[in-house]
């Protein structure tokens, strides 16, 4: 009764989906969304009036304005600095605007360009000084505020009455200082295109992930060969431009060149962008945050004015944000992560048959014997991590290493080797197909090919969303065997969707049913998910009837059988239960059974383990990695068994010389070739009696040469 408590409440207790939710980028605006639907309540019932359309049109005008100049800042401020100059950049962009429309008459496009290539210049300077002179941001934005604003108080002196008294009637300019469309001014209409551009450009393309890295640790950034100091120029250029487009907009809708514009701008911007959640120590932030923060702070300045606030009140108001949105930007990132550590590893029940017997006097298929022990060596000491082995036509073998090569070792005895291709990650599962591209599972990369020409060609490294599901499941994390049906779909496991390549033993900690088989059509160039909710699937074989695929789900200890095609399409089977083992990949053998590799032994105290979720929980939060429970993984097991669930033989290593741990095997012209990733060579046993013509090309078509 108490194991079944257990049960439910580690397996229905929402715990791991808090961890999920809370770890998404997406929450951390969550605090400046709800300061800003609570300003916004506030001011309505304060203020009548306060959120009319008219008044919303309002916001939106000056919102898009500063808004620009936020997105400038927030983007320095992303990738390690700050930039205090923004007011008096606006300032002189505005001056800039105003004298080339008023005084030189320039028509409006040439406007536009001039005023933005001004805040381009003016950004740059402080991109030259802060990227490649490396001097201290703050120090130096705060010498240039000093300097532009001098600047501009010198050249309002001579042309302010000038401009003051111009009246340029333009359609255009007018336009842009006043026009909407369908009710949307147009500041805001070219806001959001830039803001989603904004967005594309930080979360989707290369440079904005520079600038993510950079702002995160600028010296491992510089070590990965990212142009740290060209990129960290870039940023202040496009803040100087940002601001020049608000400074455009409001040009347009005031046509002023006053003694006080910009003045204190930068604490208004600054104050949003760490009220929207940007980071102050960099690395960390998005558009969205720096439009929630622009948005909070435009309620709280023009509510405090409808209320008749002094402007120091103002100004006293934005700067006792800030320093508490710099309180909760340090308290609530901390406790946040401190919250993920404790509840997004959720280990779940996990109840395990007992352990079959394997004595050697038990009379069973699984007893123990040592045939393993005249394993004859290839690559020793010369290859690290081969998870997984295969040959080809002319008898070369291939393997993956942990430094993200493909070795192929050339026949008869294997001794000559050779860096077949570099794919990078770790090359986990391997697969032939009928075109002799050889298609190989990257853990962390997704599923990439090899070309006859040593060409190599990503396959696939996402897949479809599942819509129940709260992690983003679509990018591929952790493929790791595949095999290939007639039509030249390809099958692969996906052992998790939530930890990556290193994380795995995680996952084995949880025993959830993070895994999943994907299908990848290279004839379509699609990729969809066939099965989920499995617990760390593994190997993959397409069964000898061309409709279905044999799958290990290693933390369950089974095999299973999944219809594709024919009468059967879309049902599972159980094949194997309750193995003695932990399953891992799975492959032909000459008479028409299969192979399958036990890459660990079970043992009682992690069978009790299994059953006791809160055990393992603590043990993940206070133990490191290297003292957790895990399988015997010194004792290598190969077995055989066929369709209807008869397990006919098995191949022990008893004393762990030549083969201590075994991931996968392959056979060849009666030898069984096995690969271990946490081995430094391959294995070659002969098998007695087995038909050395049979030759496993690639995993579907086992054949006779």
């Amino acid at each position: 009764m108490n194991e079944k408590l257990v049960s439910l409440r580690y397996r229905y207790w929402p715990d791991h989906l808090l961890g999920e939710i809370l770890s998404k980028r997406w929450t951390e605006t969550a605090i400046p969304v709800i300061v800003l639907i609570a300003v916004a309540i506030v001011f309505s019932r304060a203020i009548p009036g306060f959120l009319t359309p008219a008044s919303l049109a309002d916001t939106a005008r000056q919102a898009g304005e500063i808004g620009f100049v936020v997105l400038g800042m927030s983007l320095v401020i992303i990738v390690g600095g700050i930039d205090l100059s923004v007011g008096s950049m606006f300032a002189l962009t505005d001056f800039c605007a105003l004298f080339c429309l008023d005084i030189l008459n320039w028509p409006v496009a040439a406007v536009i360009l001039v005023t933005l290539a001004v805040g381009g210049l003016l950004g740059l300077v402080n991109g030259i000084l802060i990227g490649y002179f490396r001097l201290r941001a703050f120090i130096t934005t705060l010498i240039t505020l000093i300097v532009y604003r001098a600047g501009y108080d010198l050249l309002i002196l001579d042309y302010s009455n000038q401009i003051a008294a111009a009246f340029p009637d333009l359609p255009s300019w007018n336009f842009m200082g006043g026009g909407d469309l369908f009710g949307v001014p147009s500041v805001a209409l070219v806001y959001a295109a830039v803001a989603i551009f904004g967005h594309v450009f930080l979360t989707r393309l290369r440079p904005g992930w520079h600038i993510t890295a950079i702002g995160g640790s600028r010296r491992s950034a510089y070590n990965s060969g990212i142009p740290v100091r060209r990129t960290i120029a870039q940023c202040y250029l496009a803040s100087g431009v940002l601001t020049a487009v608000g400074a455009l907009f409001f040009a347009a809708r005031l046509g002023t060149v006053g003694g006080d514009i910009g003045v204190g701008l930068e604490v208004t911007v600054l104050t949003a962008a760490i009220l929207g959640g940007i980071s102050l120590g960099g690395g960390k932030g998005s558009v969205a945050k720096a439009l929630v923060g622009t948005l909070i702070v435009l309620l709280i300045t023009n509510g405090l004015t409808t209320l008749s606030a002094p402007g120091g009140v103002n100004r006293m108001v934005l700067a006792g944000i800030l320093l508490l949105a710099a309180m909760i930007d340090i308290r609530w990132v901390k406790n946040r992560y401190r919250i993920i550590s404790k509840v997004y590893v959720s280990p779940t029940y996990h109840a395990m048959p007992p352990v079959p017997s394997t004595a050697a006097d038990s009379g069973t298929a699984f007893a123990l014997n040592d045939r393993l022990r005249e394993v004859s060596e290839i690559g020793l000491g010369r290859i690290e991590a081969p998870e997984d082995v295969i040959l080809d036509r002319e008898d070369n073998l291939y393997a993956g290493s942990r430094h993200g090569d493909i070795i192929r070792f050339f026949p008869p005895d294997y001794e000559r080797m050779e860096v077949y291709a570099h794919i990078g990650g770790q090359p986990l599962g391997m697969a032939f197909d009928r075109r002799d591209n050889l298609y190989v599972c990257i853990g962390g990369m997704g599923l990439y090919r090899i070309t006859p020409e040593r060409k190599v060609e990503k396959a696939t490294d996402e897949t479809n969303r599942s819509l129940r599901s709260v992690n983003d499941d679509s990018r591929l994390r952790l493929a790791d065997d595949l095999d290939i049906a007639d039509d030249g779909r390809v099958f692969f496991s996906e052992a998790t969707v939530r930890y990556e390549m290193h994380e795995w033993p995680v996952d084995g900690l949880e025993a959830r049913g993070n895994g999943r088989i994907v299908c990848y059509d290279p004839n379509a160039n699609t990729t969809r998910t066939v099965l989920r909710g499995l617990k760390f699937p593994n190997g993959v074989c397409v069964a000898g009837d061309g409709q279905s695929i044999l799958f290990a789900e290693t933390w369950g200890c089974t095999v299973k059988r999944y219809w594709f095609a024919g009468p059967k399409t879309g049902k599972v089977e159980l094949v194997l239960d309750n193995l003695p083992g932990y399953p891992d990949n799975i492959n032909l053998a000459s008479d028409g059974n299969y192979w399958l590799a036990l890459v660990g032994m079970r043992c009682p105290a992690l069978d009790l383990a299994w059953r006791m979720p809160g055990f393992r929980r603590r043990m993940a939060k206070r133990l490191p990695i290297d003292e957790w429970l895990f399988p015997n993984i010194n004792t290598g097991c190969v077995i055989k068994f066929n369709e209807q669930g008869q397990v006919l033989e098995s191949l022990w290593d008893l004393g762990g010389v030549n083969h201590p741990m075994i991931t996968s095997m392959r056979e060849h012209r009666g030898h069984l070739y096995l690969g271990g990733i946490q081995n430094n060579r391959i294995g070659r046993y002969k098998l007695p009696g087995a038909d050395p013509d049979f030759v496993q090309y690639d995993v579907r078509w086992g054949r006779r040469a």
